[in-house]
């Protein structure tokens, strides 16, 4: 089930509000300029398909989003917890940071947790199988993917380069919930 936690970004021991319907989560990120979906496979994937093979199965949706944005290259992103550097990357991912582009993340399988500092608002969002999320450029954000990630995620870019972080030094993902928390 997705949720969404909104906090004031200086009290992450209570939540403002808690949702966990779908259309007004959606509603209450699109308040802020964050985009959340909910796609269907157009075809179904048998566990241990190719990127190719995922990237198919959703292949209108990705022609659609692309078109509409501008989006120039995808693919396809897998963590499970035999990765053997999911320690390094969770910590990388789990500092506050902001894109030059959007940031669109689609999951196929699995998990994660989007945590958003808007303003003077943090929103936490539990993304699961078939969430579409995407986080404009320049918001800043950390990703927890848990200490046991299993994930399979779409990612779709402006940049040719791929994922490019600038990270904003502060230390505030460390007081919010992690994924384990939900």
């Amino acid at each position: 089930m997705s949720i969404l936690s909104v906090y004031q970004d200086t009290a992450p021991e209570q939540p403002l509000k808690v949702l966990t319907h779908i259309e007004d989560i959606a509603a209450t990120l699109a308040d802020v300029g964050v985009r959340l979906e909910r796609w269907e496979a157009s075809a179904p994937i048998r566990a241990g398909a190719s990127s190719e093979e995922v990237i198919a199965a959703y292949r209108p949706q990705i022609d659609r989003l692309m078109s509409e944005r501008g989006y120039v290259t995808v693919d396809v992103i897998s963590l499970t917890r035999d990765h053997p550097q999911k320690a390094e990357l969770r910590a990388k991912f789990l500092e506050e940071h902001q894109h030059a582009e959007d940031e669109v993340r689609f999951f196929v399988v699995g998990r994660g947790l989007f945590t958003l500092h808007i303003e003077d608002r943090v929103y936490a969002v539990l993304c699961e199988k078939n969430d579409l999320i995407s986080v404009p450029a320049g918001t800043r954000h950390w990703f927890d993917m848990g200490e046991d990630p299993h994930f399979v995620a779409i990612r779709l870019f402006n940049n040719p380069e791929g994922w490019v972080a600038q990270f904003t030094g502060a230390d505030i993902a460390g007081g919010f919930p992690r994924l384990e928390d939900f």
